[in-house]
């Protein structure tokens, strides 16, 4: 039977309003950058990772290296983000956007798999970021997350939301995997998806600041 991840784990990726939640550890093929993601190298990125991704799903559904044969729908783009600059919101500098992209993997992808397929990627196809590819794993731990529909542009609607309720929930916000500020899963595909349409889960890592008091 097909894995699918938007039937089994609906409740991490498809929540109907905003919430907490514990984030398990993941494996993930990434890819870092900097600048607009509206340049030509941005869309060159993804390319990588999805050629990679499938490259690795084929693998597992064939069993042909040394796994049981394993089905399962391709998991979505994400990427998390910052600035070098600061700015936010209305004030978004893109050009000083820093990212790292990323797809996650099922728990049967090691880095060996991994590197199996992008070898075998390489050889069949020309993309110049098939070597800056890596294989990682880490977990977001406490976050708040919602989905956000429409365009990117207007996200800091769902990202004031969230703040109310972390606000109302005695969290804050801190980083994630270094120093970027929020997660984004794209749960449409941004390339063909009208902006009014687009739907993106929204994440912050966050921890509790309540205090306790004493009697």
């Amino acid at each position: 039977m097909k894995y699918e991840w938007r039937k089994s784990e609906k409740d991490l990726y498809l929540p109907k309003k905003v919430e907490q939640r514990l984030i398990p550890a993941m494996n993930f093929i990434t890819l870092a950058g900097t600048g607009d993601p509206n340049d030509a190298e941005f869309s060159n990125k993804i390319s990588a990772l999805y050629a990679t991704a499938y490259s690795i799903r084929m693998a597992l559904k064939k069993g042909s290296l040394g796994t049981p044969p394993f089905e399962y729908t391709v998991y979505p783009l994400e990427g998390v983000w910052t600035t070098a600059d600061g700015s936010r919101n209305e004030t978004l500098n893109k050009a000083a956007l820093v990212y790292k992209i990323m797809i996650r993997q099922p728990d049967q992808v090691t880095a060996n798999l991994f590197e199996t397929c992008r070898t075998q990627v390489i050889a069949k196809k020309d993309n110049p970021y098939f070597p800056q590819l890596q294989f990682e794993s880490y977990t977001d731990g406490l976050a708040v997350q919602a989905v956000h529909t429409g365009p990117f542009d207007t996200e800091g609607d769902t990202f004031a939301k969230m703040a109310a309720f972390m606000t109302a929930h005695q969290l804050e916000k801190t980083t994630l995997m270094g120093d970027f500020q929020h997660r984004e899963i794209y749960l449409s595909n941004f390339r063909r998806s009208r902006p009014e349409n687009l739907k993106t889960l929204l994440r912050y890592t966050v921890k509790s600041v309540a205090t306790t008091t004493q009697n």
